[in-house]
């Protein structure tokens, strides 16, 4: 086992950028109109919320825009996930008066200027907003950035799912987006008993996968790696990772696709696990 290093992703924001155009750029008119696995959502409403992610990046970031008073307190991570939706729902609702092509257009000019100000960033300095679904009250701009790359990517993916598009899952796209993901296991854990010492491990199959360990002390801490003699074993393929971690599934199903080895407790907060806030 070795610790966590940090990861990188600003320099993945340009490409991916690109290839989203791509996409969109072919795709049919039909195309818009699917389904997705965001229940209320159709192809046309993820793309609008991603020109949302890139508008509100630039502005309270970059540009230090204060954003309007919340209308009722965010006194929780209750209150603050249902603050996201319903700003994820008003401007969802408001962007299907703009026709596809105006998307992109807008998409075309918000993309490069994120991926400029991203790159500009001292990347252990704080971020501005903490990485939630990990339990940080502060967090690095590598980490804020890297939450934010994880985003655009399942969002892109589950675009190119409902479009019958390719996946962009070679390891030098999906790799940061499991790694990161990996480090909401500690604070999903968090409320989990177990002696000192005791360690789970985590294998994700595939090219793009990797191994992790997590193990108890004071407090649970993730770990690259495997150690010896874990007190359970969890495997899956990198595919049901992803989705696990964005709702793309549920726990069940993560379970029903999973291997388990060991004391199968352990693995239940697992494959219940979620890298976004929900």
């Amino acid at each position: 086992m070795e610790p966590l290093s940090p990861i990188y992703t600003a320099h993945l924001y340009a490409p991916l950028h690109q290839e989203l155009i791509q996409l969109l750029q072919g795709l049919a008119p039909a195309d818009w109109l699917r389904p997705t696995v965001c229940a209320a959502w159709k192809v046309r409403d993820i793309v609008a919320h991603l020109l949302d992610v890139d508008i509100r990046r630039l502005s309270f970031l970059r540009d230090g825009l204060e954003p309007a008073p919340p209308e009722a307190p965010i006194d929780g991570y209750r209150a603050l996930v249902d603050y996201l939706n319903r700003l994820n729902a008003d401007w969802v609702k408001a962007a299907r008066r703009m026709s596809p092509p105006v998307l992109i257009d807008l998409l075309a000019v918000t993309g490069p200027q994120v991926a400029r100000y991203v790159e500009s960033l001292d990347m252990e300095a704080p971020a501005r907003f903490p990485v939630s679904w990990a339990g940080d009250e502060v967090s690095p701009n590598w980490f804020d950035v890297g939450r934010d790359y994880t985003e655009r990517w399942h969002h892109q993916q589950q675009i190119r799912d409902a479009a019958g598009a390719p996946g962009l899952t070679a390891r030098e796209w999906l790799f940061p987006v499991l790694d990161l993901f990996m480090r909401s296991v500690a604070h999903t854990y968090r409320e989990v008993p177990a002696p000192a010492g005791t360690v789970i491990g985590f294998e994700i199959e595939g090219a793009a996968g990797g191994v992790w360990s997590l193990a108890r002390g004071r407090e649970w801490r993730l770990f690259g790696g495997a150690a010896d003699g874990p007190a359970c074993t969890i495997r899956l393929d990198q595919d049901t990772a992803w989705r696990m971690f964005t709702k793309g599934i549920d726990g069940a199903e993560a379970l029903r696709r999973a291997t388990v080895e060991g004391a199968a407790p352990l693995a239940r907060p697992f494959l219940g696990s979620l890298a976004v806030m929900a």
